[in-house]
């Protein structure tokens, strides 16, 4: 079954409260009735990582972690749950996060556009299926 037709549920990760609040905009957009909850601690993150399509995590992480890498979260978790996503407008980051197991991301300044709606829509399809 695919994401298209269901409801996304999609985590932000670590992000500050003005962030969030974009990005849940943003994604609303591309999917007005994805159910997005933010997660701004390493408790809260590990005890739900599984109730989320995908997470859309913080280069640098706002709240109660471990440490505040993003990248360093998607390495340590990216077997557990292959949808993690980093978040930053920095590419060599965003590569960084694909080497650490994560999967395709954007970055903050492209929240609205083209890069982040295919990224989006990537993941979804691609966590859809068993």
């Amino acid at each position: 079954m695919s994401h298209e037709t269901e409801k996304p549920t999609i985590a932000l990760v670590g992000h500050c409260t003005p962030d969030a609040f974009a990005l849940r905009s943003a994604i609303s957009g591309f999917y007005p009735d994805a159910q997005i909850e933010t997660l701004n601690s390493q408790s809260e993150f590990e005890s739900r990582i599984g109730e989320f399509t995908i997470h859309l995590v913080n280069r640098i992480l706002d709240g109660s972690f471990k440490d505040d890498s993003g990248i360093n979260l998607i390495r340590r978790h990216a077997s557990d749950h292959p949808a993690l996503m980093l978040i930053s407008n920095y590419p060599e980051s965003l590569q960084e996060a694909l080497d650490a197991g994560g999967i395709q991301g954007f970055g903050k300044r492209d929240m609205r556009g083209e890069n982040a709606r295919i990224a989006l829509h990537n993941a979804l399809n691609e966590t859809s299926h068993p």
